[in-house]
């Protein structure tokens, strides 16, 4: 029998590690578990929820993708959950049930317009990534062959990755209506061939500084989290906090997808998202400024 190899790698306040497997599983599509119980197809996910520390599990055909919770730092366990995922792949025991490895599930895009113009938003069916992604052009897409093949399109200007959708900013050398079925069965096709709109190295290597968040900080960002962050996915775009400057009591965020250049986000930024900051932090927050629009 063919040994597997497993390279395990997580960053220093990064919840989530990658194990990578140097041969393919044999699994059909990516499943995220997020209990014991929920991972009754897959005994190999029911082995690694026995440990205490594991939050959820995501399977994918050539790597594991182990979520924690904050009661350790991976680089105390990385080396033992590694051998513990290779020793278990080369004992030859059952990975998945043979009704998870067969399953055929019909995958489906709609497009749905948003308050820019420019920007189209691409929704599907099935998780596509675990953190959203933003290539401003092809090279910095490297890796991600999807989002290369939209960028082949000659239309396509910018390209943002979130958790089901994709928005895409396109020139003004044509109209959406005439394209929107091409891009709707280009992301299809790909995604029947697992085709990825991220690169699972550099996910894998995002950095996650260790910075120490005032309660201000803190308070803005449940805010951003909690009111402001699901109606802004909803029109396709995403907002995150950047830094706060308590001098000027100016909050400073960023905009991407569809929120990035739209002709509505000043006053949205303005009329909406700094009055609930005024209203909610009264004393602390006087400006939202957007650092890149």
């Amino acid at each position: 029998m063919e040994s597997f190899n497993v390279t395990g790698k997580s960053e220093l306040g990064n919840p989530i590690a990658h194990f990578e497997i140097d041969k393919p599983l044999g699994i059909r599509y990516s499943r995220k578990y997020n209990n014991i119980d929920d991972a009754q197809d897959a005994p190999i996910v029911q082995k690694l929820f026995y440990l205490p520390f594991v939050k959820s599990v995501t399977l994918n055909n050539q790597s594991i993708q182990i979520e924690r919770f904050n009661i350790l730092e991976w680089k105390e366990v990385i080396t033992e959950v590694t051998d513990q995922i290779e020793n278990y792949l080369n004992l030859g025991d059952v990975i998945v049930k043979s009704d998870y490895t067969e399953k055929k599930v019909l995958i489906s895009v709609y497009a749905e317009s948003t308050p820019n113009p420019s920007v189209m938003k691409f929704v599907a069916n099935k998780k596509l990534v675990e953190n959203n992604f933003e290539y401003k052009n092809i090279e910095d897409a490297k890796g991600a062959s999807l989002a290369i093949e939209l960028f082949n399109l000659p239309f396509v200007k910018e390209v943002f990755v979130s958790e089901n959708y994709v928005s895409i900013t396109k020139f003004d050398i044509t109209d959406w209506d005439p394209v929107i079925l091409e891009v709707r069965e280009l992301l299809i096709e790909g995604l029947k061939q697992k085709k990825v709109l991220f690169n699972l190295i550099e996910d894998s290597e995002l950095k996650v500084e260790n910075v120490t968040l005032t309660d201000v900080e803190k308070k803005i960002i449940s805010i951003l989290d909690e009111y402001i962050q699901p109606a802004v996915a909803s029109d396709g775009g995403n907002i995150s906090f950047d830094s706060y400057v308590e001098k000027s009591q100016t909050v400073n965020v960023i905009l991407q997808g569809a929120c990035s250049g739209c002709p509505s986000s000043t006053i949205t930024l303005k009329n909406g998202i700094e009055n609930m900051l005024k209203d909610m932090l009264p004393g602390q927050v006087e400006n939202v400024n957007a650092i890149n629009g």
